[in-house]
């Protein structure tokens, strides 16, 4: 057996997401959707991650709109040795909509947050749209 945690005794979860899938597929087809993408990212979701960093141990180092139309933030961890998760997810949590898929990799030493977020058919009195947005936390 292969663990999935270092106290993993078990080796196998106890249901599947199921219930959950058609959901996540209505947002993959919005990502899939020509122009979904909202323009203007650094409009409307920078003030958002400001103020979040203006209160945090995150800094907000440097932010740009790459020519593909993700929102790129850099943000720098001065919280010591302590996680800088919670925080981390307080910035997302400032500008997530509906719906939202999060990855989080490692690159180079720094963690980066894939996150698109937007609003679906028939959520909002809006016409459907998203942001996509690329944290990359350095200590």
């Amino acid at each position: 057996m292969k663990p999935r945690w270092d106290t993993d005794e078990r080796g196998h979860g106890v249901a599947d997401a199921r219930q959950f899938a058609d959901a996540a597929r209505d947002l993959v087809a919005a990502m899939e959707a020509a122009n979904w993408v909202a323009e203007e990212p650094e409009a409307h979701l920078l003030p958002h991650i400001r103020r979040i960093c203006e209160e945090s141990p995150l800094s907000l180092a440097e932010a740009g709109v790459a020519e593909d139309g993700v929102l790129v933030v850099e943000l720098h961890w001065q919280g010591g040795d302590e996680s800088h998760w919670p925080e981390v997810w307080r910035v997302i949590g400032s500008f997530a909509e509906s719906a939202s898929y999060l990855h989080q990799r490692s690159e180079n030493g720094t963690d980066v947050f894939d996150v698109v977020t937007g609003m679906l058919a028939g959520e909002t009195a809006f016409a459907p749209h998203g942001h996509t947005v690329r944290l990359r936390v350095t200590r």
